[in-house]
């Protein structure tokens, strides 16, 4: 385990997956356990896919790969390139076994570090070959629900701004092709179980970039990120509940076009690389 201090905050990162295992505020522990009898994992990379594609399928260029739900990188060992006490920057690379189930090439770094801010996690993704590389990329941290100090009915999501659009729910793990209402009343979601009975919250077209997640007794989780998409979920009843930024996400319903085609992908040039990032900071109680 790779453990990282600055200030109030202490995260320890682990080398497979490259998973966030725990993060502290002040010695509060704000990230879930991954108490296997609910969920066994806490924040895990999704890569080279993000949720499920159509029969697990990629199809691309006339050829087909096997890569289940939320692809590899969560269960592959990370190398530990660079390391000082608040920051780590692991790194996984294609392999044999990569390729045969996704025909790319590829260079995924995550650099993770603590500051006065709080904590910073970027993502770059360069491309080593000779042809474009596609692929979509998320993160998946999943925070206590109820936070130290509050009751779970009283949690809520705040986000930047009004998000009125409609959202997207799943069907079988794949995108319904019906939009669904957005739940939020102006910018504030109000957690409850009964908003996860058919699984994850997909917001497909949010304009915020940032959200605070907080109950009136608890201290406030702020989340900052630059990915274009973004999802929430949780079991109904289970003591967590994540807040995820995506770059892609599950295929449609009927999908069964080359991956190069399916909404949300990111392309990369040969030679060129991309990056996402998301920040998490803790404040004190709301009055």
């Amino acid at each position: 385990m790779i453990r990282l201090h600055h200030g109030d905050y202490d995260v320890d990162v682990a080398p497979l997956g490259a998973e966030l295992s725990r993060f502290r505020w002040r010695g509060l522990d704000l990230l879930w356990d991954g108490d296997p009898r609910w969920w066994s994992r806490r924040a895990p990379v999704l890569f080279p896919i993000v949720g499920r594609l159509n029969g697990d399928t990629l199809r691309h260029e006339g050829h087909s790969f096997h890569l289940p739900q939320h692809g590899f990188a969560r269960n592959l060992p990370w190398e530990t390139v660079i390391l000082a006490d608040s920051s780590v920057t692991l790194r996984l690379r294609d392999s044999g076994p990569t390729r045969a189930v996704y025909p790319f090439a590829f260079e995924l770094t995550q650099r993770v570090s603590l500051s006065e801010e709080g904590l910073r996690v970027v993502f770059t993704l360069a491309n080593p070959g000779s042809q474009e590389l596609l692929a979509c990329l998320g993160a998946h941290p999943a925070f206590r629900w109820p936070l130290p100090g509050a009751r779970r009915d009283d949690h809520r999501i705040e986000f930047e701004f009004e998000e009125p659009t409609p959202m997207r729910r799943l069907k079988d793990g794949l995108l319904h092709a019906a939009p669904h209402p957005s739940p939020l009343t102006s910018s504030c979601l109000l957690l409850d179980d009964s908003l996860f009975e058919d699984d994850a919250l997909i917001f497909d077209h949010l304009r915020s970039r940032r959200l605070r997640y907080t109950a009136p007794s608890a201290p406030v989780v702020e989340l900052v990120w630059d990915f274009p998409h973004f999802g929430i979920w949780t079991k109904p009843g289970a003591p967590f509940v994540c807040l995820e930024p995506w770059q892609g996400h599950a295929d449609l319903e009927g999908f069964q076009g080359d991956f190069s085609s399916k909404p949300g992908v990111a392309r990369v040039a040969p030679g060129a690389a991309r990056q996402w990032s998301y920040c998490i900071s803790v404040h004190d109680r709301l009055p």
